[in-house]
């Protein structure tokens, strides 16, 4: 077994379980891609079982804290295992939901998200691409399942040394899918979505969007950045007169289009708009126009804290302008899932855009990834999805 010795004092967070090692964290020892090795403090002190990661910066993640523990096939049946069925006590109104949310479920680099009879995964780091096939074995038993595609084509595998790959791991079959939650239905596919194929992690959000929109009596609703309409199928079900969608993705708002239809609502309650959000808003904002709802839910614009201050300003534009298209009494949905920008930060970009646009409003609610896309209490980088509810004074 390779060893990996850290510099003195850099054992503290794995102390406290936190699963990362850095490159500038190592006195000595390595290993190859994805191989089992053991960690020591520079005394020697065993702190974990780790995979290795030559070719990143983050040098191993860690499998086990327990030095008894072997990193074996048994070992990834019984943690995906306990992934699995821990689900069974989340509340999840959907047949679609993440299984396996990486580090939160002690399995570094894997996310596992099932739609209906379909499961697909994304292998990011190198210590779960070795074991990739002991892992698709283990994921059909302990679900049932037949079907499993791999979405790895993520850019974050060439941090890794790893090419980017996508396909059927086990199985075949079409890739177009439909997944329910809430009472309604969501097609999306698996090929050539976003993520996995779907923002499964705003599944609760889409509901609570859907309650305010009923208890409001919302007339006119714009959903920013809409990808596939999930908010918007989401308002219209909550009883909103009308809902305008906008995304620069073409084939997005022809995926939008044709939720609003899949759930029977009237083409006459939607418009789609293929345009520039910024753009779009400021247009809105010269023709004097107002709406009593509004989703700002845009990709992530820091990736990691280097990119803050510059995605700072993104946000805070696009919150300036939708509050300031917010009607009086209207709740604004406004989200991100930058892991550079903190629950703390959003909310001073929040506030200083509010500050701009001469408006003020009262913070309801806090909102965060659905429970399968939890945050624990050793892995704080978990927290990746940010939101805020803010309803206009």
């Amino acid at each position: 077994m390779k060893t990996i010795r850290l510099r003195e004092g850099k054992e503290r967070s794995l102390l406290r379980r936190h699963p990362w090692i850095f490159e500038s964290a190592i006195a000595k020892g390595s290993g190859d891609s994805g191989e089992t090795v053991r960690l020591e403090s520079a005394t020697g002190q065993f702190l974990g079982w780790a995979a290795c990661s030559p070719a990143s910066k983050i040098r191993a993640r860690v499998w086990s804290f327990d030095e008894s523990q072997r990193i074996d096939a048994s070992f990834f049946v019984a943690a995906l295992a306990r992934s699995i069925s821990a689900r069974a006590r989340f509340d999840i109104q959907s047949d679609s939901m993440r299984l396996v949310h990486g580090e939160s479920d002690g399995l570094p680099g894997l996310i596992v998200d099932r739609y209906g009879d379909t499961l697909v995964a994304q292998f990011t780091s190198a210590g779960v691409e070795r074991w990739k096939q002991t892992i698709a074995d283990a994921l059909l038993a302990a679900t049932g399942l037949t079907r499993l595609y791999e979405r790895s084509d993520a850019s974050s595998r060439g941090l890794e040394g790893l090419a980017e790959v996508k396909g059927w791991l086990r199985g075949g079959g079409v890739t177009d899918l439909v997944l329910q939650e809430h009472g309604w239905k969501l097609a999306l596919n698996i090929d050539e979505g976003h993520k996995t194929g779907f923002y499964l992690d705003q599944r609760d959000s889409r509901r609570k969007f859907a309650d305010y929109c009923r208890r409001l009596g919302v007339e006119q609703v714009l959903n920013c950045y809409c990808y596939t309409g999930g908010f918007s199928v989401a308002a219209l079900a909550g009883g909103a007169g009308h809902v305008t969608s906008i995304d620069s993705s073409a084939p997005a708002i022809e995926k939008a289009a044709s939720n609003v239809a899949l759930n029977g609502f009237a083409a006459s309650r939607a418009t789609f708009m293929d345009a520039d959000v910024n753009a779009s808003l400021r247009q809105f904002l010269d023709q004097g126009r107002s709406f009593d709802a509004i989703v700002l839910d845009p990709p992530k614009f820091a990736p990691t804290v280097t990119h803050a201050d510059r995605a700072a300003r993104a946000y805070k534009d696009i919150n300036r302008l939708a509050l300031k298209l917010l009607a009086p009494g209207g709740v604004l949905f406004t989200y991100s899932c930058s892991g550079g920008v903190s629950a703390d930060l959003f909310h001073k970009i929040v506030a200083g855009a509010a500050a701009d646009a001469g408006v003020d409003g009262y913070i309801t609610e806090r909102m965060g990834g659905a429970p399968d896309h939890p945050m624990t209490l050793t892995f704080p980088e978990g927290e990746y999805l940010k939101g805020l509810v803010v309803m206009q004074k």
